[in-house]
């Protein structure tokens, strides 16, 4: 197939992970005059099945291909002319970095190292854009006040947001160095469909639903800020096409929330919607983890001020629309559980393969 006929062929690292699922099924159908590959390695988190309503869109390809193995990725961007990348593919949770650390310097350093470099080796034969999606975790931990903002130092305490912040120096030091066309973004904790079930919100869900007990680190006054996916994916959607070359902009829900407050919401919203209760009384003060960050926050002006970004979901109305979505999906959180997932791939992956018909 000539794919110079479409002017943009974006690869999308780990688009069937939650946000990269997400962006998909929010790009494809807006944009078809767009080729979109999405390259993930299908680890435990990420499913195939989220992309269901896009696997047969023809401006849609999908690669099992690893970050980390250089000739495999090499052969991506040849094969389909890749002038665009949107870097989501990482390990993400802290927790993990926390038992296991290398894995996320493989992925998290090593990939995006890997993915520069072809990127650069592209960019030399025509424009290439390359967005790098990352976390505002590298900025460390903050006091009762203040706000994180695109100058803020980077004071990472775990494994993971440690990889994170190695990988914005490389995407920086690449726009420094090479002239690369680089965009970074840093979000707080996103929430909403089709989220792994090791996070905060969809595992108290669940938990709660089972009336199984709900652990909640320390004392449950570390505060997050919390962003609706689909607010995430319309300001993916303006730094892509509009960030200035170079630039860095922080993406916040503006929905500060202690970690027991929140949980505390969950439960009542799902009293609320299924009865029975109260499941606080199923919450269960656990040992805090080691280098547990007390405070996030964004100070999202910039994006605002320069791209016209805010967030269109209230906090309240995005997460009644999240728990109701998982009560919907109540089938979807157990096969993520379950591993079925994982036989839907093994059917169905080469179905939209580069050359299948």
């Amino acid at each position: 197939m000539d794919w110079t006929r479409y002017p943009r062929r974006i690869a999308v690292t780990g688009g069937a992970g939650f946000i990269g699922s997400n962006l998909l099924l929010s790009l494809v159908p807006k944009y078809p005059e767009y080729l979109f590959i999405n390259i993930d390695s299908l680890t435990y988190a990420g499913n195939l099945a989220n992309l269901k309503a896009i696997e047969t869109a023809d401006n849609y390809y999908f690669e099992k291909v690893n970050i980390c193995d250089f000739a495999a990725l090499r052969d991506c961007f040849e094969k389909y002319g890749i002038n665009a990348v949107i870097h989501l593919a990482a390990e993400s949770h802290v927790d993990r970095s926390i038992s296991g650390p290398a894995e996320f310097i493989n992925t998290n350093i090593v990939g995006t190292f890997n993915l520069l470099e072809l990127a650069r080796e592209s960019g030399k034969t025509g424009p290439f854009r390359f967005h790098h999606v990352s976390t505002d975790e590298v900025y460390g931990s903050l006091g009762e006040t203040g706000y994180f903002t695109e100058e803020s130092s980077f004071r990472p305490n775990s494994p993971y947001s440690a990889s994170k912040a190695s990988a914005d120096h490389l995407v920086r030091a690449y726009h420094k160095t090479y002239g690369l066309d680089v965009v970074t973004t840093n979000c707080s904790n996103n929430y909403g469909p089709l989220q792994f079930p090791e996070k905060l919100i969809p595992l108290m869900l669940r938990n709660a639903v089972a009336g199984l007990p709900l652990p909640v680190y320390g004392d449950g006054m570390n505060v997050r800020d919390w962003l609706y996916v689909a607010d995430h994916c319309q300001a993916l959607d303006l730094v892509f096409h509009s960030g200035i070359a170079g630039k860095t902009y922080a993406i916040g829900g503006h929905n500060e929330i202690t970690n027991l407050e929140l949980v505390k919401l969950l439960c009542r919203t799902l009293d609320d919607l299924l009865g029975g209760g109260p499941r606080e009384n199923l919450i269960r003060f656990v040992q805090d983890r080691p280098g547990h960050d007390r405070r996030y926050a964004i100070d999202a002006s910039r994006i605002q001020k320069e791209l016209g970004w805010r967030p269109e979901h209230s906090f309240e109305q995005g997460i009644r629309e999240t728990v109701q979505w998982y009560l919907d999906h109540a089938d979807w959180l157990e096969s993520c559980i379950s591993g079925e997932y994982l036989q839907y791939y093994a059917r169905n992956y080469h179905h939209r393969t580069a050359g299948s018909t």
